[in-house]
């Protein structure tokens, strides 16, 4: 028989927007990629799935029944939400994703819930924190090796990059120094107060950071999801297992 309460409950975040039902009626719908619930499955947790919401009221009551948050990938945040004019590439964001986000991560750091954040949910978690992004990767590095698409030659559109993991870290306890991972960005985290970068790219492109302190609030660039990197998944979701204390982050 299962021990139900030892299976951490985690929240995921999720979009809100246009797709096609019933035979292609346009519609309104909240969806994410099934590869995230079935990772924090294959770790041990259940998942449930987190439209946005519109109110701290709301999301504390939804927070309050959590043992975890993941802030999933996405579309690019607002610029003026770290005090910036949108680059030219930067033309789409959601503002009431990027509010709700914000949101159900003050909650955690109010519960001293474990966080994950994922691709966009790494920028969005520096962001929080009075972080800047990089707005269009390309115009630093030179190259688009990290932006995905057809011209990767991948079959899932995902690009292949290698980052080296620093030890001594939440993340260097979770995988080895070297690591191939999947990845689909244009932007990147320029800084990031109140966290510790942990892992970098040859470029030097940020790609991992985690909080300081014992909580786990983990960042990272890539899609850990996309190739079932299931280390990392298993350790938040121990983390998860662990009762919530409140955190002064």
């Amino acid at each position: 028989m299962i021990d139900a309460p030892t299976i951490p409950l985690i929240g995921i975040t999720t979009y809100r927007q246009d797709a096609q039902w019933r035979g292609g009626e346009d519609s309104i719908a909240d969806v994410l990629p099934a590869e995230y619930a079935r990772a924090i499955e294959a770790a041990g947790g259940a998942a449930v799935l987190l439209p946005p919401v519109d109110s701290v009221q709301r999301a504390a009551v939804i927070a309050a029944r959590l043992d975890g948050i993941v802030i999933a990938g996405g579309a690019d945040v607002n610029p003026a939400r770290y005090g910036e004019e949108p680059d030219r590439h930067v033309t789409t964001w959601y503002d009431d994703r990027d509010e709700s986000e914000l949101i159900y991560i003050a909650q955690a750091d109010e519960r001293g819930l474990p966080v994950l954040g994922v691709c966009r949910g790494m920028q969005l978690l520096a962001v929080s924190r009075g972080g800047k992004l990089v707005q269009h990767l390309p115009d630093v590095t030179g190259t688009e090796v990290h932006t995905g698409g057809e011209h990767t030659g991948n079959a899932n559109g995902f690009s292949s990059v290698t980052v080296h993991v620093e030890p001594g870290h939440k993340l260097s306890d979770l995988a080895p120094e070297k690591l191939t991972v999947a990845c689909y960005h244009h932007q990147s985290v320029k800084s990031h107060p109140g966290f510790v970068g942990t892992a970098f790219s040859a470029d030097g492109v940020l790609h991992a950071m985690e909080a300081e302190g014992e909580r786990f609030v983990v960042g990272v660039q890539w899609h850990p999801e996309v190739m079932m990197q299931q280390s990392l998944f298993r350790g938040f979701i121990e983390a998860a297992r662990v009762p919530a204390a409140v955190s002064a982050f």
